[in-house]
């Protein structure tokens, strides 16, 4: 993977890191699930189980000391239960590696509009294994009302309350249908622009950006980006990335350097020769090579 694409694909983690430092003390009540207040969003990089596994959407720290583990779907088939039982094994793996005891674990699955409460199943029973899953149905908010109100009030610049903002940033999952999702990201975009506080428009549309991945066209989120790199939150954004291409790029030197090192030991090089030439090691890492070189010979 190029650096470039590497760079491309922190995207979401990125607008992930902005978002989580104004989802503290927020809530998941306003789409029909009810847990306790965000305290902290935690990592979502766990344990592998199965190398083709993909990522857990979200991975939060309640109020209650509880842990909730939260998918987004657009559909629905019972297969999913293995995937999100294999989330929360990874889960327990890190928590038990880390605090060595267990915790709550919530597994909360937010279902776009496209699902209805009637097609789905929440509970698993497989004799030895029961698991509850906690079901919010975007469906069932009223959107046409949520878009409105929430409109109303951006063209009057008042500000957005903490359960408004929540609401906005799955606005596009309450639609049903593609291009209904897709109509209501631009609505969404355009509300968005007009709003003159810095940090709630760079929320928003983080919020946007992570929420509506899945659906999300890739030119609107390129223009929800260059939106965002015009603040300056936004230019620490851009200079975030810029660092994560810089440490790519020092990284494979000093992989090429190592290289270089354990050839030339290999070839019977002093210490000193070597440090002479791959100057952007230590001399701890020299010490490593030149041991693991000479144990090899042995």
């Amino acid at each position: 993977m190029s650096v470039e694409s590497s760079v491309a694909y922190q995207n979401k983690d990125i607008a992930m890191k902005y978002l989580e430092e104004h989802l503290e003390n927020k809530t998941f009540a306003v789409y029909g699930v009810d847990v306790p207040k965000i305290v902290k969003v935690l990592p979502t990089n766990l344990p592998i189980i199965e190398a083709n596994e993909l990522r857990m959407d979200n991975l939060f720290l309640l109020e209650d000391g509880s842990v909730a583990l939260v998918d987004y779907e657009s559909t629905y088939v019972d297969e999913n239960k293995i995937k999100y039982l294999n989330y929360i094994v990874r889960v327990l793996k890190r928590i038990m590696s880390q605090n060595h005891q267990f915790v709550k674990i919530r597994m909360v699955v937010i279902y776009t509009a496209d699902i209805e409460r009637n097609q789905t199943r929440a509970r698993l029973d497989a004799g030895c294994l029961q698991f509850q899953l906690e079901e919010a149905f975007l469906r069932e908010l009223d959107s046409a009302s949520i878009e409105e109100r929430i409109r109303k009030k951006i063209e009057r610049e008042e500000t957005l309350t903490p359960e408004e903002q929540m609401e906005f940033i799955v606005l596009p999952l309450t639609k049903k249908g593609g291009k209904a999702k897709q109509s209501c990201i631009r609505r969404c975009f355009e509300m968005v622009k007009a709003i003159k506080a810095e940090k709630e428009q760079i929320f928003l549309l983080s919020g946007m950006l992570v929420f509506a991945d899945k659906v999300i066209k890739n030119e609107d989120s390129k223009e929800m980006r260059c939106w965002i790199m015009m603040t300056k939150i936004g230019r620490m954004f851009e200079e975030e990335k810029l660092e994560y291409a810089r440490e790519q790029v020092r990284a494979k030197l000093k992989e090429s350097n190592k290289a270089v090192a354990r050839k030339l030991f290999k070839r019977g090089n002093t210490l000193e020769d070597v440090s002479d030439i791959a100057t952007d090691l230590t001399l701890d890492e020299l010490f490593e090579l030149e041991a693991e070189v000479k144990k090899e010979k042995k």
